[in-house]
């Protein structure tokens, strides 16, 4: 028996749950040791119904976890117990970490949060985010992925987006944590920016996005991050969500100001008023953490069209005005400033404007 199959079969006993999975590795060390245990054992442990303990070991619980590793097999994807020295320990330390994380592509940016205060913030907010967010946002992630900062959202509409693809564009990292299996990407419009992250779940392969699943997700956002940024959404939103979590995590907590009368700022002022720290840039998050602005990359060499397009560029340009200053047809214009936004150089901002990255 494996410690990722003794893992599995904790995850998918009846009545468990996180904090009771988290209690039983504590005590015996090990999800292996926990299956070894004796019934006598089993009962010391405290917070355990008779019924929890019957179901530990069952064969039942052996068969689905037999089941997932195989379909994880053929779906390419890595799934990690909570003792497995991957495991993030910052997402550990939190009150009700997942027993069980699904991982879909590069371990990589997983495996950089280390320690109990990664190098590592959350960036969320509503789905119907407004112009002046979404710019935001988009400069927010942009610049602390260019300074080695791993941007945490959770892959919605709106604010998560933003995110994800402004820091993955800078040349960053980012990662996505479902409130369904890896296997179904939500929303699905999202399929092709997820193959650019690394995305995480604690939902088993197949899990369908419930609304009860994202709550959880919300937290898992918050515990893998040594801060989380509220940008926009209303009191009772799921960016709130987080950032209680962040706080109960003992995590630090950060909020955009918005328009006052604004029921998407009121998410945000609520959080200022409490004592969230007010931010207006990534500078401020980086000051806050106490964390030194690493070099930043050297943006790649640049010649021809890009070049030309690059140097025309002052504050936030049209289109039209960029292809006036170079002299370009539309079409060359266009060309270059896609070039220049996938290589992390250049901002597309809302309004169909360009700026220096």
């Amino acid at each position: 028996m494996t410690e990722l199959r003794a893992s599995l079969a904790l995850f998918f006993t009846p009545g468990l749950g996180a904090v009771r999975v988290k209690a039983l590795i504590e005590h015996f060390g090990s999800a292996q040791a926990v299956l070894k245990a004796k019934l006598l054992e089993l009962r010391d442990v405290p917070g355990l119904d008779a019924a929890s303990v019957a179901a530990i070991g069952s064969e039942a619980t052996f068969a689905r976890a037999d089941t997932e590793l195989e379909r994880a097999e053929k779906l390419g994807l890595t799934i990690l117990g909570l003792s497995d020295s991957r495991y993030p320990e910052a997402l550990r330390a939190i009150y009700d970490p997942p027993p069980v994380l699904w991982v879909r592509g590069d371990l990589a940016p997983l495996e950089a949060l280390k320690g109990v205060i990664p190098r590592s913030v959350g960036v969320v907010g509503t789905r119907k985010a407004s112009t002046f967010a979404k710019a935001f946002t988009q400069k927010l992630a942009h610049d602390l992925a260019l300074v080695g900062v791993t941007v945490i959202s959770g892959l919605a509409r709106g604010i998560d987006t933003v995110a994800h693809s402004a820091a993955v564009d800078a040349g960053g990292s980012s990662i996505a944590v479902l409130g369904c299996g890896v296997d179904t990407i939500y929303p699905s419009e999202n399929k092709a920016l997820s193959d650019r992250l690394t995305v995480i779940s604690a939902y088993s392969i197949g899990t369908p996005p419930n609304a009860y699943n994202f709550p959880p997700r919300n937290r898992i956002i918050a515990g893998l991050s040594s801060g989380s940024v509220v940008v926009e959404g209303d009191i009772d939103s799921g960016a709130m969500i987080t950032a209680v979590a962040a706080l109960e995590a003992g995590r630090e907590v950060f909020a955009v100001p918005g328009r006052a009368g604004d029921p998407l700022a009121r998410g945000p002022h609520k959080l200022i008023k409490e004592g969230a720290a007010l931010i207006e840039s990534a500078a401020d998050v980086l000051e806050a953490l106490h964390w030194k602005a690493a070099p930043p990359r050297i943006a790649p060499a640049l010649e021809g069209d890009e070049a030309t397009v690059y140097n025309a560029l002052e504050n936030e340009m049209l289109l039209d005005d960029i292809c006036l200053r170079t002299n370009f047809p539309t079409a060359r214009v266009t060309v270059a400033l896609m070039m220049l936004t996938l290589k992390g150089v250049v901002l597309e901002l809302p309004g169909g404007r360009y700026s220096k990255g």
